[in-house]
């Protein structure tokens, strides 16, 4: 049975974090005014068709905007931040695959260092033997960054066999020799997951954490009724048709819609509730998800600039230069990202469908949307640190790489 609180919210009637005034969450309303004209020079530039912007702290947001059109055409539905919905890419490496992992690991049902092989016996030759689900969440299991299952498997073959051709991908270094971004490690975690809970994925994660946080519009395979309130990732793609509201990435199309590192949708106000669970260590609205303990361990910098399954805040790129040490977050190839700071009490949310081409068959440079990426987690930070010094000029005023 769902719990209540998914019973009353309702994918046309989300549930909402309470809303405050700048001044109550103790951050500058001025300096939070800036998020709209950066985000629209970003959508002025033709850096993407619009955006969906969310800023949060402590108790609920204090910036819950949309920006743009989900489309190109002016005519396009304007979005929203609770109902337009995006392709997260890698966000549903955390979103999905390392809160299960987490909830698992509270139930004692997962040990960090054991073997995959415990879990998956077919997971065993050779190295492959000694790799551990910690070297996973690290990105340190010696997997290369991706399989190419849809050249392999020509978009023609079942899931199942595409998911025995990730599961039998060599390792390319021995397990914990270096670290590698790799997609097909967590694809792996994805199965690993559906072994210990004998369900998939989707379903697992659905009833687990998406349901309990009354994440509503927060799904893999998006039915007929979501489509519609999608933003289109790709206009012509090696499938011959307009992508919306199905999965961009190719590895996980092949793997029939729900992998382990991208599939997941989503919209701004449903990862605001799943980001307000986690600065709450691991519950929201007396209703716990995770353990607290749990959320500080997965989310502690272990290597590098990784956690476990999260990416940390090295300065400079999507969460900006001045979140603390402690900030985590995650990006998607699309154009999506998520960004926590525990210090503050902050999270940053911006979901924009980047990679879609202009009119002129054109992706936009990158550079635009890293720009406004950077500049939103910045101007929040900096919105709550009232005593810092603004920059004379922000990068999207600079437009440094924004035009080809």
């Amino acid at each position: 049975m769902l719990p209540i609180l998914a019973l009353l919210c309702t994918v046309a009637a989300p549930c909402r974090l309470p809303s405050l005034t700048p001044e109550s969450a103790g951050m500058s309303a001025s300096r939070l005014e800036v998020v709209d004209r950066v985000v629209q020079r970003g959508v002025a530039a033709a850096g993407f068709p619009g955006a969906a912007v969310v800023i949060g702290r402590r108790d609920g947001t204090v910036l819950s905007r949309g920006y743009g059109t989900l489309d190109w055409p002016p005519s396009s539905a304007a979005v929203s931040p609770d109902r337009t919905l995006y392709d997260l890419a890698s966000l549903t490496k955390v979103v999905a695959t390392t809160s299960a992992v987490m909830v698992l690991y509270d139930e004692h049902r997962i040990s960090l260092d054991a073997p995959v092989s415990r879990y998956l016996p077919t997971f065993s030759h050779g190295a492959k033997a000694r790799v551990t689900i910690r070297e996973l969440l690290e990105h340190r299991s010696g997997l290369p960054a991706g399989r190419n299952l849809a050249h392999l498997t020509h978009f023609a073959s079942s899931p199942a066999h595409a998911r025995e051709l990730t599961l039998s991908t060599a390792l390319e270094y021995e397990p914990g020799a270096a670290q590698l971004y790799s997609d097909v490690g967590m694809d792996v975690l994805g199965f690993v997951v559906e072994a210990i809970a004998h369900q998939s994925l989707d379903r697992f994660v659905r009833r687990r954490i998406f349901a309990p946080l009354a994440m509503t519009s927060t799904i893999y395979n998006p039915g007929a009724a979501l489509r519609g309130r999608a933003a289109p990732t790709e206009r012509n793609g090696a499938r011959g048709h307009p992508l919306k509201g199905e999965v961009h990435d190719a590895d996980a199309y092949a793997l029939g819609g729900v992998a382990g590192h991208a599939g997941l949708f989503s919209t701004a106000s449903d990862l605001a509730r799943f980001a307000q669970m986690l600065l709450g260590g691991g519950a929201l609205n007396g209703r716990r998800v995770i353990a607290d303990s749990t959320v500080a361990l997965f989310t502690h910098r272990s290597a590098g600039w990784r956690a476990l399954g999260w990416d940390t805040c090295a300065g400079g790129e999507s969460c900006g230069q001045h979140m603390s040490e402690r900030a985590y977050g995650h990006t998607g190839f699309t154009g999506t990202s998520l960004w926590i700071d525990p210090d503050r009490g902050l999270y940053v949310i911006v979901l924009a469908n980047w990679l879609h081409e202009r009119p002129d068959g054109l992706t936009p440079p990158i550079a635009i949307l890293a720009d406004v990426r950077a500049d939103v987690a910045d101007i929040a930070t900096l919105a709550a640190d009232s005593a810092r010094a603004e920059p004379s000029e922000w990068r999207a005023d600079r437009e440094i790489g924004w035009r080809r």
